[in-house]
């Protein structure tokens, strides 16, 4: 794996979002990619139905694949982490320090993520956006914005998503 090439990791959690993936490797997403200069695109699909080919996105690198023990590393070698708005994934994007934008299923009806999402937003810890969104919110996002998650706060993290996803 060459490190020095650019790289978003997307991730899925255990879930399965098959729209994200598909957003995420059509040719109009992976073209602002390109144009940001990212290179590999590696993508954790998790229960999806949808595993793409490497060679279906000519423009990056793709490398797939559904589950593995541990995706800290895939973090860790990430430029920018493009993630579906589980609570545990986005706590270790954010953990890990990188650039994260977090797309929220609009196709499920009890719609905690989006609190989450929303509420990280306005502190500018991320960027999120839905599928339709993601192609524009590429070429529009500006990553120098983002303030890092402050470390050693998994409490009031755990406080906050209780809140945001009201938690009694």
């Amino acid at each position: 794996m060459d490190s020095s090439m650019k790289t978003v990791f997307v991730t899925v959690g255990t879930t399965s979002f098959d729209e994200l993936i598909e957003s995420v490797t059509s040719s109009e997403a992976a073209q602002e990619l390109k144009a940001r200069g990212y290179e590999r695109l590696v993508l954790q699909v998790g229960r999806g139905s949808f595993l793409p080919h490497d060679d279906s996105c000519p423009q990056l690198r793709l490398e797939a694949f559904r589950f593995k023990d541990s995706i800290a590393e895939d973090m860790k070698k990430a430029d920018l982490i493009i993630s579906h708005a589980g609570a545990g994934s986005c706590l270790e994007a954010l953990g890990a320090g990188k650039p994260l934008l977090v797309v929220v299923n609009d196709k499920l009806m009890d719609n905690h993520q989006l609190e989450l999402a929303r509420q990280l937003r306005m502190d500018n810890h991320l960027l999120y956006c839905t599928c339709s969104t993601l192609t524009e919110t590429l070429r529009n996002m500006d990553l120098s914005v983002l303030q890092p998650f402050p470390p050693g706060q998994p409490k009031n993290f755990a406080n906050f998503l209780d809140k945001a996803l009201g938690v009694k």
